[in-house]
């Protein structure tokens, strides 16, 4: 995890100062300038490489109009990849910090403005709209298929109407949780405790992924515990939120710190959220002693599961062969370098898996968005053209919204490899 470098205090009033932060993005363009490691990963870096090759700026980010410096920042969807290949992160003496810069300048700029806009007000509220649209199901399921209502979304907040929308659930998964597993088989005799980060996804939206994941958890002998807990904040960032995301994020560390105390493990369902916890919470937390607590005992889902088979307790009696599976390695586990984690136990099945490590260009709020939604699906081609390749008999992803962009240019259906090891297990993963 990263320690915050003193341009990211929020504390402090450098941090929302539009000089300073206009100082520091084109220090940082400089530094790409002249190593251009990055440019193959995002339309972020293409785009600046080809501004500062522009005759009249001369490779020096100073002379860089004000527009080019700010439509790099526009361009970044947060897949954080750029961190880990930069060699001049923190603690280099050039602390260069890519994605937690882009987060800041789109901080400072909703901060001058006053207010969020509204679309990114909607979009970064997840919960509100979850809640919402759970509690109207099947009614907002079909709006949602409208071309009126589309059209409706996109002229007011500039959703796309072509986008496809993630579909909402009823009953919700902590729903569920409370009412229908306490009737299903307990663990007699727990060798581990882990409390559930669910995420919004899998609350309103995919409760099947939780349900599995329940299952497959309460198989191995392992209790688990559904805290009550809030979005984890990175919706909000998106937008330049980090006020809105920092009490979500605190509602969060009270109620985690104590089952983190209390020595369970806190394993999350998603690995945007995942992410957020371990490298966001620490940094914009209130109390930042429990948010580095928090952080420290979260685990992605399968970043748990592959601790239990090298600890040998992982339970391998798989009566279900899954086939050919061609998993889509999602951006914010790539960013966390745990490896190909879901894939390895994916594998203990006898499945046949390829591993894709290609982009879906959603990440977060960004591909919603019309003016960036056919850019989304541009980034998107390779993902799609190797799912297509792979002629496999399941594609799987960890992350919701790539699973939703490999739909939407595939039509093939994604599904969480939770509910495959489900499936191999003989478990029902509905």
């Amino acid at each position: 995890m990263r320690t915050p470098d003193t341009a990211f205090d929020i504390r402090a009033p450098e941090f929302w100062s539009r000089p300073a932060v206009d100082g520091e993005l084109r220090r940082v363009y400089d530094i790409c300038s002249g190593c251009r490691r990055c440019l193959p990963l995002c339309p972020s870096f293409r785009y600046l490489m080809t501004s500062l090759d522009r005759e009249d700026v001369d490779c020096h980010a100073e002379a860089l109009p004000a527009d080019a410096v700010g439509r790099v920042v526009d361009l970044c969807y947060q897949c954080k990849l750029c961190f880990n290949h930069c060699p001049y992160t923190p603690p280099h003496r050039w602390a260069v910090d890519f994605p937690r810069l882009m987060l800041r300048a789109r901080a400072v700029e909703a901060h001058e403005r006053g207010r969020l806009t509204p679309r990114d007000r909607v979009l970064g509220n997840a919960d509100l709209v979850g809640r919402l649209g759970s509690a109207m199901a099947p009614v907002s399921n079909w709006l949602r298929s409208l071309r009126a209502h589309r059209a409706f979304l996109e002229k007011v907040l500039g959703v796309d109407r072509t986008r496809n929308l993630p579909g909402f659930a009823r009953p919700t998964f902590s729903r569920w949780l409370a009412r229908e597993a306490a009737g299903e088989a307990a663990v007699p005799v727990p060798t581990d405790r882990v409390a559930l980060f669910a995420t919004c996804q899998v609350e309103y939206h995919s409760p099947a992924t939780g349900r599995a994941a329940v299952r497959v958890l309460r198989r191995n002998g392992v209790d688990v515990s559904l805290p009550s807990q809030r979005c984890c904040g990175m919706p909000y960032l998106d937008g330049g939120g980090i006020e809105e995301a920092r009490r979500q994020i605190d509602d969060n560390v009270r109620t985690l710190g104590p089952e983190a105390r209390a020595g369970r493990e806190i394993v999350v369902l998603g690995p945007t959220c995942s992410y957020a916890m371990k490298q966001e919470w620490p940094w914009l937390a209130t109390d930042r002693g429990t948010a580095w607590l928090v952080a420290e005992r979260t685990r992605d889902l399968f970043e748990y599961l592959a601790a239990l088979h090298a600890a040998g307790r992982l339970d391998t009696t798989f009566p279900v062969n899954p086939g050919r599976v061609a998993y889509q390695l999602p951006c914010h586990l790539r960013a966390q370098n745990m490896g190909t984690k879901s894939a390895d136990v994916l594998r203990l099945t006898g499945a046949d898996v390829t591993v894709i490590e290609r982009c879906s260009g959603v990440d977060g709020t960004w591909g919603f968005k019309r003016e960036f939604y056919p850019l989304s699906m541009k980034v998107a081609e390779p993902l799609f053209r190797d799912v297509r390749d792979a002629r496999p008999d399941h594609v799987a992803t960890d992350c919701p919204l790539a699973g939703l962009q490999i739909v939407q240019g595939t039509g093939l259906q994604p599904r969480h490899p939770v509910q495959i090891l489900a499936e191999a297990y003989g478990l029902r993963a509905d």
